[in-house]
């Protein structure tokens, strides 16, 4: 949402006089989130830059804070509901659910998101996921750990179909990838769309009745209303017993009970999941204990090179945010 009225201009003008205070609220390694002040302090040495990495540790620094660089999922409600003096967010991720629909957040706040640059680490994620499924890598793991020679036929994904929910950038690098496996690709969207590299594309209402074709099922969806939930047991009943799940989307798009329900029933053969209704994954989860689940920490997006992807956007946010050209700022969020 663009601001460009005298309230924006008298707001901006009244930043610039004193110094501008940018808080990172990161839970990334302590090397990481080094990198992200120090080089944002080198870019602008007129901003004063507070870290923490524990959305419970802000309460000396939200008060005062005029921009907040976090990702969402990281946020509270009580982070929103303290920072009085909040101007803009920038998110460092593409989904902005657990922000923009925060309780507290401000009509006033300036959102921005970062998106254009997941399409090479998730979609290697899902064909990382998808391998350590049907060649059963946990297992091979779990016979290491228990010096074990064990040896059984891996699956292969040559001849399998996968089908993808959710058709944005990263599932039009992802099909590609599936493509040259010898997979075949069919995709499911709100906006059904010829895209390269799949078969076919249905409608996001058709999803039930396609489902049961799907070796591989990867969920690269966003959260809204419409999708929360949406994997649910109607979904699981469809799938072939044989099939796989893969989510890389959000935690909420699948009704995890049900999900828990058809891995220890065998309604399905197995899942791999990034993400989680609950962040980090609650210590009594069933989902830890299950041979049949691969868990990964919500690490589909994250890797080496993301800093130097992310911090163009921000920087260019950032220019025009304290130059008080709001309407400058790209990536712009409504809410």
């Amino acid at each position: 949402m663009v601001r460009n009225s005298g309230t924006a201009t008298l707001a901006a003008a009244s930043t610039l006089l004193r110094m501008t205070n940018l808080l990172i609220l990161l839970t990334l390694t302590p090397q990481l989130n080094d990198q992200y002040r120090e080089r944002l302090k080198a870019k602008f040495p007129q901003l004063n830059v507070d870290l923490v990495d524990h959305h419970t540790k802000v309460g000396p620094y939200i008060a005062s804070a005029d921009i907040l660089l976090t990702f969402a999922p990281r946020l509270s409600d009580a982070v929103l509901q303290a920072a009085r003096n909040l101007k803009w967010v920038q998110a460092l991720g593409t989904g902005v659910d657990n922000l923009i629909d925060a309780p507290s957040l401000r009509k006033d706040v300036i959102v921005t998101n970062v998106h254009g640059i997941h399409g090479p680490p998730v979609s290697e994620a899902a064909m990382a996921s998808m391998l350590a499924l049907a060649r059963d890598v946990p297992a091979a793991v779990r016979a290491q750990d228990a010096r074990k020679w064990l040896r059984w036929p891996a699956q292969l994904l040559h001849n399998k179909t996968v089908g993808i929910f959710g058709i944005g950038a990263i599932a039009a690098e992802l099909a590609p990838k599936c493509k040259a496996f010898g997979m075949r690709v069919i995709g499911v969207s709100s906006a059904p769309r010829a895209v390269a590299g799949f078969d076919r594309m249905y409608g996001r209402d058709e999803l039930a009745q396609v489902v049961g074709e799907f070796d591989f099922f990867v969920l690269l969806t966003p959260l809204t209303e419409k999708t929360r939930n949406s994997i649910d047991a109607k979904i699981f009943a469809a799938m072939k017993p044989t099939s796989f799940l893969v989510n890389l989307a959000r935690g909420g798009v699948v009704d995890e009970a049900a999900l828990v329900a058809a891995l220890k029933a065998g309604r399905i053969a197995g899942a791999a999941l990034d993400v989680f209704n609950e962040e980090p994954l609650p210590h009594d989860h069933p989902f830890w204990a299950m041979e049949n689940v691969v868990i990964t920490t919500h690490q589909g997006g994250f890797c080496d090179v993301y800093i130097d992807h992310a911090l163009p956007t921000v920087e260019a946010n950032m220019r025009c945010f304290l130059a008080g050209n709001f309407a400058g700022m790209i990536n712009v969020v409504p809410h």
